[in-house]
């Protein structure tokens, strides 16, 4: 279906605002007013240059204030209105959005309001107009989509139909039950959708909109169940989002038309509406490559860890250090002398490669460039919102394990292996080809990467979390609010349903914040206090933890007898949910980056959430 996007939606000026859109793919726009009232650009000049970029103009947008007034007021709002239907036809739009009225002059008279849109429609119609009709959440006497229906019904003028707004509709609290109404519209009556999701909020319903709107996907809102509703009714109009947020209005115009495109690529995956290749949920994290411009920090904090340094690429500066099933990539290209180290790069075990490039290649992630060598693996390579690149793995230790479960599976079900399990095929390059002396993986250790922490840019976090969601094929946990000794850090986990993959995604509130937090890599251990007395014996630096913790946990939960001294010796903080217990410290930190030792027990969850605050406020204290 045609997708669009409306103009307010982006940053930038009118002549950016098109440009990115078109880039991102899509085949319209929605002309907001105030776009084209600051554009120094002719409607002429306008409406060229969206025909140069492919793009239709698929909506003016608002008319505000028009029916259910007084004679001598309609009369005004019909001449504004005539001025703006000939400024259309000099732009191309052939489709005008009425908003139903909040003037204190409208009155509480449907049949008034339905003999005036009739007349403002045939007024339009002189143009070769249409007007869409739309119920605003907050109208003073319309503020529902089968109120507005009913009016445009009894109006009975072809040149008039409805707009469904997603946000009106929903911000209501509508309920299923709610949204069977629409199926009592023709599908040619209505004129236009528009979607927003938006997260879960009690705030006034104005600002809820004018603020905090989002890309469908990245709130709370069910809007395949809508959009399943309005193609059932007949719409086959396009498929068009209209975002307030003060996010998207300040970020990138480039990058934001791109999420908004792969929003609507999904919510038509969602809707049955479209179809794209089928996810590839990654089976492990193959390695965690950290790009830096001296290895020594790195290396010693490695080998402290208990990592060995077992392999060297053979045509690439980079080595792999490894600790049981947890992988390192230690790369000192010449491009890391920009920016110290940092987290460049994780490689996803996956069953299918290919298909996950596919996935995300029709999601519009960009497809990263690979210098290769003859003989080195052929990974696919995406980036993520933030610029971490994402391999694409074959790994025979995962396709053997992958393969073993699969058949366990099919001799418990009686059903096929191929058809209990998506696993890679054996033939697939193993990216450790491509290192020379790889000793035997079978290092007797229980350790492996447990979870990613990524900073994002502050504007890219809805998109950071639609990106692993929809791309991976990984679920969003909650997002929650930690608060940071300067402010409060916003972060929200994917992970994989078995949790072979989990990453947290953070962002500082306000620009710029996203320098302060580091990158963390978390190593999963069956004794974490071992492992920190170790890496503290070998010469590393935990991080230290308040006095005052650690009386706090005395409060709060039962110890065995020296167990809370141990946690107070080597900085090891403690969480539990119901379904086990979670305990971890945390190094020092490198450039960007620092490890954490976890220890899960029982089925613990979570990230240790509760105890973020501490570990941010010690970091800045280190810090300082």
């Amino acid at each position: 279906m045609h997708t669009s996007i409306a103009t307010v939606s982006l940053s930038g000026s009118l002549t950016e605002k098109l440009a990115a859109a078109a880039r991102a793919g899509f085949g319209g726009v929605e002309i907001f007013e105030n776009d084209l009232l600051a554009s120094p650009l002719t409607p002429e000049e306008i409406r060229a240059r969206c025909a140069d970029l492919g793009l239709s103009v698929d909506l003016y947008q608002p008319l505000r204030d028009i029916e259910a007034v007084p004679d001598h007021v309609f009369a005004r709002n019909l001449r504004r209105a005539r001025h703006k239907f000939a400024l259309m036809n000099r732009l191309g739009a052939d489709t005008v959005l009425v908003c139903s009225s909040v003037s204190p002059d409208a009155v509480d008279d449907d049949s008034l309001a339905a003999r005036q849109l009739s007349q403002l429609a045939d007024s339009a119609h002189e143009f070769g107009i249409r007007v869409a009709y739309e119920a605003l959440a907050w109208g003073r006497h319309v503020n529902t989509y089968d109120h507005a229906w009913r009016i445009v019904e009894a109006a009975g003028h072809p040149a008039l139909g409805v707009c469904l707004d997603s946000f009106h509709i929903l911000s209501r609290g509508s309920e299923p039950e709610d949204l069977e109404g629409i199926a009592d519209i023709p599908g040619e009556k209505i004129f236009f959708l528009q979607l927003a999701d938006a997260p879960l909020l009690a705030m006034d319903v104005l600002q809820w909109s004018r603020h905090h709107r989002c890309f469908p996907g990245q709130g709370g809102f069910d809007l395949a169940g809508l959009l399943r509703h309005v193609l059932a009714a007949g719409y086959r109009g396009p498929l068009s989002l209209e975002v307030f947020n003060d996010v998207f209005r300040q970020a990138d115009a480039g990058s934001t038309a791109v999420d908004a495109h792969r929003s609507l690529l999904l919510l038509r995956e969602a809707a049955g509406a479209g179809a794209l290749p089928p996810a590839v949920v990654p089976t492990g994290v193959a390695f965690a490559e950290l790009l830096t411009p001296d290895a020594e920090p790195v290396t010693g904090l490695l080998t402290a860890l208990g990592f060995t340094r077992a392999a060297r690429h053979r045509g690439k500066p980079v080595d792999l250090w490894q600790w049981g099933e947890a992988r390192i990539l230690v790369n000192t290209a010449a491009t890391a002398r920009r920016d110290g180290t940092r987290l460049a790069a994780i490689g996803l075990e996956s069953p299918d490669p290919a298909g996950a490039a596919r996935r995300a290649e029709a999601l519009l992630a960009p497809v990263l460039p690979r210098r290769r060598g003859p003989e080195d693996a052929p990974l696919d390579a995406v980036a993520a919102p933030d610029g971490t690149e994402l391999f694409f793995c074959a790994t025979a230790t995962a396709t053997a394990t992958a393969t073993a479960t699969a058949t366990a599976t099919a001799t418990a079900t009686g059903a096929s292996a191929t058809a209990s399990a998506t696993v890679a095929d054996p033939e697939l390059p193993d990216w450790r080809a491509d290192f020379t002396d790889l000793p035997d993986t079978a290092v007797p250790s229980a350790t492996r990467i447990d979870h990613l922490a990524l900073t994002q840019p502050w504007h890219h976090f809805d998109e950071a979390t639609l990106f692993h969601r929809s791309v991976l094929g990984l679920t969003a946990q909650e997002s929650v609010d930690l608060a940071d000794p300067y402010g409060l850090l916003r972060s929200r986990a994917v992970a994989a349903g078995d949790g072979s993959v989990r990453i947290a995604l953070s962002v500082g509130a306000a620009p710029g914040d996203d320098t302060v937090h580091a990158q963390h890599i978390a190593l999963a251990t069956d004794d974490v206090m071992a492992a920190a007395r170790r890496f503290r014996d070998a010469g590393g630096r935990l991080l230290p933890v308040p006095a005052n913790y650690y009386d706090d946990l005395a409060a709060r939960y039962e110890f065995a007898d020296g167990e809370l001294d141990t946690y107070r010796e080597l900085g090891i903080l403690y969480d539990h949910d119901a379904h086990g217990a979670f305990r971890h410290c945390y190094t020092e930190i490198v450039g960007r980056v620092f490890f954490e030792l976890v220890q899960r027990d029982g089925g613990y969850q979570g990230y240790g959430a509760a105890n973020a605050p501490v570990r941010l406020a010690a970091q800045q204290a280190g810090r300082r």
